[in-house]
């Protein structure tokens, strides 16, 4: 069987300049920090991060906007963390606000290979500048476009060595979805266990949306 466990080394190889990287994590919860660590150290420059939020000035990806490695986020919310606003306001920082249910809805077309969805939120607000707007029976919908990432960095409470994931409580949040939408996902291991010691049928994500296992308790 290929094994997916990597170290730092072959992770920090990963990473470029200008990438485009999904983060899991909810205000740092179920954020993969030591995977985040391994950005900082790197010292990546003009990423484009989708993510839930920027967490905190010293959590989650908080840490890669005060560090200011990012020149974009695609984010339903910022104000858990000053730095983004202050950055994004001396124009430093790009932010693309989406509404929190708009934002998952997207990222899950572009895991599933759909072209967009339409929604009613956000018409007849700054929401619909740009977009494209439909009208159905008689109701007025945006088109919201999916997307996309070329890796994504997620976080697993229980994972095995090849690759299936199980998320503790709201440690899950946008972690599953993202494991869809980008060309290589990374896991973070919380707990690195043997194949068949989880059960079928708790399996969160699945060992094919898996590309590598980063289990820093066994670096």
């Amino acid at each position: 069987m290929f094994n997916k466990i990597i170290g730092k080394e072959k992770i920090s190889d990963l990473l470029k300049d200008n990438m485009t990287i999904m983060i899991g994590g909810f205000i740092g919860c179920g954020s993969p920090d030591k995977l985040i660590d391994i950005l900082l150290e790197k010292g990546v420059k003009d990423l484009t991060v989708i993510a839930n939020d920027t967490a905190f000035t010293d959590r989650g990806l908080g840490r890669l906007i005060v560090a200011k490695q990012v020149s974009r986020v695609i984010v339903s919310h910022i104000g858990t963390n000053p730095e983004t606003g202050k950055q994004m306001f001396e124009g430093l920082l790009k932010v693309d606000l989406v509404p929190q249910g708009t934002l998952v809805e997207r990222i899950r077309c572009g895991g599933s290979g759909l072209g967009g969805f339409l929604t009613p939120t956000g018409v007849g607000t700054i929401v619909e500048e740009g977009k494209q707007k439909m009208t159905v029976d008689g109701v007025d919908y945006l088109l919201e476009m999916p997307l996309r990432a070329e890796l994504a960095l997620i976080f697993g409470s229980t994972v095995d060595k090849a690759g299936n994931v199980v998320y503790n409580a709201t440690t899950r949040n946008f972690n599953p979805i993202m494991a869809m939408a980008a060309d290589t996902v990374i896991v973070e291991a919380q707990k690195l266990v043997e194949i068949g010691d989880i059960q079928p049928e708790l399996v969160m994500t699945p060992s094919p949306l898996i590309t590598h296992i980063y289990a820093p308790e066994k670096q």
